[in-house]
């Protein structure tokens, strides 16, 4: 690229030098030739008056040796008489023919020009005073200023040339550098990133870049994070069907259990396809549902677990709707991990108490049991980790649904003695502070006072 940007600048800044060189140097040349003229008519204009006041041969050539061209031997009189005084040049053709015309004009002579001026010296026949004009008279100068022209566009290039180089440098190793930052990242490095640095076009190139890294690596996780979330849902079914076929080793011949199992698998095959409908879907779904009714049904599948491990729970509900503005799925399979989690860490017997609090912006997912409790709450937010052996994800994915809402997750002590876990989705923006109202209400009085009647 560098080579093709210098042979450019080269092209084009060549071709306005032309334009400006070739000019600037014919019109060198012809002021050269326009000046030695001038001189030589001012010189033969000298000779008019003493052609004026004396035709004696002897003065006429006194005078014309007083002349620099005469003196140079290139200034010649010629008389009507057809004698010559000096140094003539001229052809005969061209005398005879500034005779006939009896005006000034130039005619080419060996070795230069002539300038041929006809005087009246009589009323038959005009005198003719000659000037010669070499041709290195005529041109003098002109190599020298050509010289200098081709210099200076010489020099116009160069600098052009240098320029654009320079240029070059910098558009090259922005490019060189977006090319190995594109390159790493299909190869499946997304930590890789640019400094944006060259014209502005590459800059606004290499923000983009940085933006479609930074969000490429985001929406990896997010999949990644998905993939793990979804993955964990099975294992509320699996829990199901493991107990359900503990009891039936326990009692082979008991057709309750046999019956339980083949549901827990019914379910497992229902989460499994659900599981399958999320992972095709685009995007999450952003529906809301009631809280309630999803919170009732869960609590229902559970609650054969709960029977079988005699473990004594407690619905807190209200009557009607809760409306909130997550997807049922989704808060199911929040309450599937935090139920979850309850009958895997805590002993059989255990209690636990669910209830489902309706306020003014929000509503509160408040799950207690009467287990060990959790030592470290502030590691067990952390994703992936987990002090009991599980994956930690159940939290991780309470945790991410409420923060979608604006809202958030706290663990805690219940009353029943062990953990407590706190989910609160944000069904309403969040109210103005008290000083914020009362500032608006002044402007509005304010304005409301000013306003003119």
């Amino acid at each position: 690229m560098r080579g093709a940007l210098a042979r450019v600048a080269t092209a084009v800044t060549a071709m306005v030098a032309l334009s400006f060189v070739v000019p600037l140097g014919l019109l060198t040349g012809q002021m050269a030739h326009d000046r030695a003229l001038t001189s030589a008519e001012r010189q033969a204009a000298s000779l008019v008056p003493v052609l004026t006041v004396t035709d004696d041969p002897d003065q006429l050539a006194a005078a014309i040796g007083s002349i620099p061209a005469g003196a140079a031997g290139r200034l010649a009189l010629h008389l009507p008489a057809g004698e010559a005084i000096g140094s003539p040049h001229a052809p005969p053709g061209e005398l005879a023919e500034a005779r006939r015309l009896s005006r000034t004009f130039t005619a080419e002579a060996p070795g230069g020009t002539v300038l041929l001026r006809p005087v009246l010296m009589d009323a038959e026949r005009p005198a003719v005073i000659e000037v010669y004009v070499p041709e290195a008279e005529l041109t003098q100068g002109v190599a020298k200023s050509w010289t200098i022209l081709a210099l200076v566009a010489m020099a116009l290039v160069l600098v052009s040339v240098a320029m654009a180089d320079r240029l070059a440098i910098r558009v090259v190793r922005a490019a060189d550098r977006l090319a190995q930052a594109v390159t790493r990242v299909a190869g499946g490095d997304l930590s890789a990133r640019i400094s944006p640095d060259g014209p502005a076009e590459l800059r606004g190139a290499g923000e983009a870049f940085n933006h479609m890294a930074d969000r490429l690596a985001r929406l990896l996780a997010a999949e990644r994070e998905a993939g793990a979330d979804l993955s964990h849902r099975l294992r509320t079914p699996l829990t199901a069907l493991r107990v359900n076929l503990d009891g039936l080793a326990e009692h082979p011949g008991d057709p309750a259990r046999l019956v339980q199992s083949q549901d827990a698998l019914g379910r497992l095959e229902e989460a499994v396809d659900d599981i399958i409908a999320a992972a095709r879907r685009p995007d999450r779904e952003t529906a809301g549902c009631d809280a309630a009714a999803v919170v009732r049904e869960r609590l229902e599948f559970w609650s054969a677990l709960a029977e079988d491990q005699e473990r004594p729970w407690n619905l807190t509900a209200p009557a009607g709707p809760v409306p909130v503005p997550v997807a049922a799925p989704e808060l199911a399979a929040v309450i599937d991990a935090l139920l979850g989690n309850v009958f895997r860490h805590t002993p059989h017997g255990a209690a636990f108490q669910v209830t489902l609090h309706r306020g003014g912006s929000s509503t509160g997912l408040l799950l207690g049991d009467a287990g060990p409790g959790i030592a470290d709450p502030r590691a067990a937010l952390r994703r992936g980790t987990s002090g009991a052996g599980s994956t930690g994800l159940g939290l991780d994915i309470a945790r991410r649904l409420a923060e979608s809402t604006g809202g958030s997750l706290r663990v805690g002590t219940s009353l029943l003695g062990g953990a407590q876990i706190e989910v609160w989705l944000r069904t309403a923006p969040r109210p103005a502070a008290r000083r914020t109202v009362r500032r608006t209400a002044r402007r509005a009085r304010g304005k409301w006072r000013l306003r003119p009647r």
